[in-house]
C-alpha cells in the first residue's frame, strides 16, 4: 500500500489533530503518500482531498477541533454516493482510508470497504467514550476535565447563595462524563441514562445533605436521561419539594472545545500509528482500541453491536461520598 487517506467524521472531539498528526507522520515514516479528506465522506464525495506530509501537521498537536473539518453526510449513506466516494479515491490512488469518528462514521467505512474494497481502519473519535471495543475514546478525558472545572467553579457560586444547581453534561446515551467528572468534582447526586432515575430518591438526598449541614448542591445530569433534560428534572423537584431556589447550567459544546489533555494526545497517537500499521500489515474493517494499556483491533461491527460496560460501582461510590 503506498496512498492512504485520513478523514474526521461526526462530531468534533479534542485530540482529533493529533490522531490526524499521527496519521500523517506515521505514514511518511513507512514510505506512503498520505492525502487528507476533508469534511468527512462530504469531502470524499467532492474529491476535497490534498496531499499532506509531515510538515503539514506541525503545531497541531495541541489544539482543539479538527484540522481536516467535519460533516454528517447523508448521500453517503446511499448507494450511488458510496460510487462517487470510492470513484474520488482511486482516481487520487488512495488504497486505504483512516477513520477518525464513532459508529456512524464506521457503518460509511464497513459499507465502503465491503462494496468498493476500500480497506479501512476507524480510530475512535468521541467525547461520549460510548464505542464498544476500547475502554477510552479520543476526546472524553478532555471532555471529563471541562465538565469537572465547570462543576468547581460553579460549586463556588452555589455555596456563596447556598443554593442547588443542576448541570446537564454531553454523552448521548453515555452517562461517563456525568459519572466521572460527578464523582471528581464531588456532586451530591449524579443522574445518567444507564439507571433509572427516581426524583423521590434525589429529593430525599437532598434532604439529608440540609440535615447534615449542607447548605448548597450540585446534580450532575446526563443528557437523554429518561427522566429528562437538567431544566425538566429541576422544574419536576421545585414543583414536589421545598427546593425551589435552583439553577440550571448546560455546558453543551464547551466540552467539544480546547486543548486536549495530555491522555488524549497520547492515546490519539498511539492510535493514529497502530492504525497506519494495520492498513499495511492487510488490515481491513477494524477499529483500533485501548485495552489494558494495550493497542488492539476490533472488528468495526463491535462499535454498534456492544457498547462499554456501564459500571454501576461508580453510582456506589458517588452514594458513598455525597453524605
Amino acid at each position: 500500500m503506498k496512498c492512504i487517506g485520513v478523514l474526521t467524521s461526526g462530531g468534533d472531539a479534542p485530540g482529533m489533530n493529533a490522531a490526524i498528526r499521527a496519521v500523517v507522520r506515521a505514514g511518511v515514516h513507512y514510505g506512503c503518500q498520505v492525502f487528507g479528506i476533508e469534511h468527512g465522506y462530504q469531502g470524499m464525495i467532492a474529491g476535497a482531498i490534498r496531499p499532506m506530509d509531515a510538515r503539514s501537521v506541525s503545531n497541531i498537536i495541541n489544539r482543539g477541533g479538527t484540522i481536516l473539518h467535519t460533516a454528517r453526510c447523508k448521500e453517503f449513506m446511499e448507494p450511488e454516493g458510496r460510487v462517487r466516494a470510492a470513484e474520488q479515491l482511486r482516481r487520487f490512488g488512495i488504497e486505504g482510508v483512516v477513520v477518525i469518528g464513532g459508529d456512524g462514521s464506521y457503518r460509511g467505512a464497513q459499507a465502503l470497504h465491503q462494496e468498493h474494497g476500500i480497506r479501512c481502519i476507524g480510530l475512535p473519535g468521541t467525547i461520549d467514550n460510548d464505542i464498544g471495543g476500547t475502554e477510552y475514546t479520543i476526546g472524553c478525558d478532555t471532555a471529563v476535565n471541562i465538565a469537572m472545572e465547570a462543576i468547581d467553579r460553579l460549586r463556588d457560586t452555589a455555596a456563596s447563595h447556598d443554593r442547588m444547581f443542576f448541570v446537564e453534561v454531553m454523552g448521548r446515551h453515555s452517562g461517563y462524563i456525568a459519572m466521572i467528572s460527578g464523582i471528581a468534582g464531588g456532586a451530591e447526586e449524579i443522574i445518567v441514562p444507564e439507571e433509572p432515575t427516581d426524583i423521590g430518591a434525589l429529593i430525599e438526598t437532598m434532604r439529608l445533605g440540609r440535615q447534615h449541614g449542607k447548605s448548597s448542591a450540585i446534580v450532575v445530569i446526563a443528557e437523554g436521561d429518561d427522566a429528562g433534560d437538567a431544566f425538566q428534572i429541576a422544574k419536576i423537584v421545585a414543583e414536589k419539594s421545598e427546593f425551589k431556589d435552583s439553577r440550571v447550567t448546560v455546558i453543551g459544546h464547551l466540552q467539544r472545545g480546547g486543548s486536549p489533555t495530555a491522555f488524549d494526545r497520547v492515546l490519539a497517537s498511539r492510535m493514529g500509528v497502530r492504525a497506519v500499521e494495520a492498513l499495511l500489515e492487510g488490515e481491513t474493517g477494524k477499529m483500533v482500541g485501548i485495552v489494558h494499556q494495550q493497542m488492539v483491533l476490533r472488528p468495526l461491527s463491535d462499535t454498534w453491536e456492544c457498547r462499554c460496560p456501564y459500571d454501576p460501582g461508580l453510582s456506589q461510590v458517588a452514594r458513598i461520598l455525597a453524605v
